[in-house]
């Protein structure tokens, strides 16, 4: 998807901002453009529903006086020299805040690699019709589909332009394309709903539009007829890595440094402990080639490098922003986020590394238990790792999928899920979050 607007043209504009504030007062500023571009198409039972495009440059300004600190945001079209003397007014009337800064100079980036995040070719709003329609098609095809909840296509880009009062100046843009359906099987009271989908940031990387179809189908049909399995504990779960990512989630926000500051963590006293058990390894990694989440430097002009933040179950590394890490007396780790006008820690490209049995294997060791596909609800208390959430999936009877179940609860406490984790060999690097299959023991299940 080629580049629409010469980076260097907001480059300009946030140099001007930054010059602008300094000259109105402010101590320290920098000054940001979000790029935005996108074009979707999505379709139902044969028919074009929509085709929607959109295209942004959300400019902001942050500046600082001393320890007080201001933001404001703008669409092109602002007058400069205006939005930067109101945002050293704000900031001069704001409380201090012994902790807003810019990075600190030793850690900005200055060299800012080629992480191949942008397909150079184009892809028509033609193409996303085509691939749409054909998983739609393929879909409906699978016996036991009654019905399409609809099929789409996208092609985005996206970037952003930093400047800084200390030196700093750099801009990246990547793309990114995405395909996917859900559909219905069954029929009346009985019918039953699943989804596929594929994002990547080349175009002729994404998974086949017709294989997707197949296999939201099949997904769909395999799920008829559900039954309530009995309520129990020591149950033995399998997580599918559709949902396995959501399992490391949980643990990316519980060792999130904004937690950590505000103390509404239930890992905030672990660092240097124990909190999977021997063997398991979860990297955040920025700098991966074509990676989802992948960025030559954070929101703060910082360069993040390969991170093991749990290391043979260890925990050795909150994720960083400079705000949060003076909080808690340490130094920024490259994990910086722009969220409108503020910086906030986040994961980059995270991954629960695999291990050495295969998911097959893995279901065929289990007596009895759970092999889940899907979570309902968001019941995981952060604060004090309760876990409380709906599933769905397939019964495991000695070591082979049964019936599909519906309609259960599974609760237990994160810290004794995350210590009794086992990950499967397989893992799915689509998204930014990724986890192989995971067994977890001793949950309970609430059904009939």
């Amino acid at each position: 998807m080629q580049e629409p607007i010469d980076s260097r043209n907001l480059v300009a504009r946030a140099e001007e901002l930054v010059s602008l504030a300094r000259k109105a007062g402010a101590t320290d500023a920098d000054a940001v453009t979000v790029r935005s571009r996108s074009r979707a198409v999505a379709v139902r039972l044969g028919k074009v529903e929509s085709v929607d495009a959109s295209e942004s440059d959300d400019f902001s300004l942050r500046v600082f006086v001393g320890n007080r600190v201001a933001s404001v945001s703008a669409n092109p079209g602002f007058d400069a020299a205006t939005l930067a003397e109101r945002a050293v007014a704000m900031a001069k009337a704001s409380p201090e805040d012994p902790f807003a800064c810019l990075a600190d100079d030793a850690d900005l980036s200055h060299d800012h690699p080629d992480l191949g995040m942008l397909d150079p070719g184009e892809v028509s709003s033609a193409d996303l019709t085509d691939a749409a329609m054909e998983m739609e098609t393929a879909a409906l095809a699978v016996p036991g589909v009654t019905n399409s909840g609809g099929a789409g296509a996208s092609a985005s880009l996206y970037g952003l332009v930093l400047v800084t009062s200390r030196g700093f100046s750099g801009s990246y843009i990547g793309s990114r394309f995405g395909r996917g359906l859900s559909v219905i099987a069954g029929e009346g009271t009985a019918m039953e709903r699943d989804h596929e989908g594929d994002s990547k940031v080349r175009y002729v990387d994404l998974d086949p539009a017709a294989e997707l179809g197949r296999r939201a189908a099949e997904r769909a049909v395999r799920k008829l007829n559900p039954r309530k399995a009995e309520t129990g504990s020591g149950v033995t779960v399998v997580y599918d890595p559709r949902v396995a990512r959501g399992m490391v989630g949980h643990l990316a926000s519980a060792i999130n440094g904004a937690a950590i500051a505000r103390k509404t963590s239930f890992l905030r006293d672990r660092m240097g402990e124990r909190i999977l058990r021997p063997g398991l390894t979860v990297i955040d990694d920025p700098q991966i080639f074509r990676g989802p989440a992948s960025r030559p430097f954070d929101g703060e002009g910082v360069k993040g490098t390969r991170l093991a933040m749990v290391e043979d179950g260890v925990l050795r590394h909150w994720f960083l922003a400079t705000s949060q890490a003076r909080e808690l007396g340490l130094r920024t780790n490259g994990r910086g986020v722009r969220g409108g006008t503020t910086v906030s820690p986040s994961s980059t490209n995270l991954s629960l590394e695999p291990g050495d049995v295969a998911p097959e294997d893995m279901i065929r060791s289990v007596k009895s238990g759970f092999y889940v596909t899907e979570m309902i609800g968001h019941g995981a208390n952060l604060v004090t790792g309760e876990y409380s959430r709906g599933a769905s999936g397939f019964w495991i009877e000695n070591g082979e999928l049964t019936y599909p179940v519906s309609e259960v609860t599974l609760a237990s406490n994160l810290r004794d899920m995350f210590l009794t984790m086992t990950p499967a060999s397989d893992i799915d690097r689509t998204y930014s979050t990724a986890s192989p299959t995971l067994m977890i023991e001793n949950m309970t299940l609430a059904g009939r």
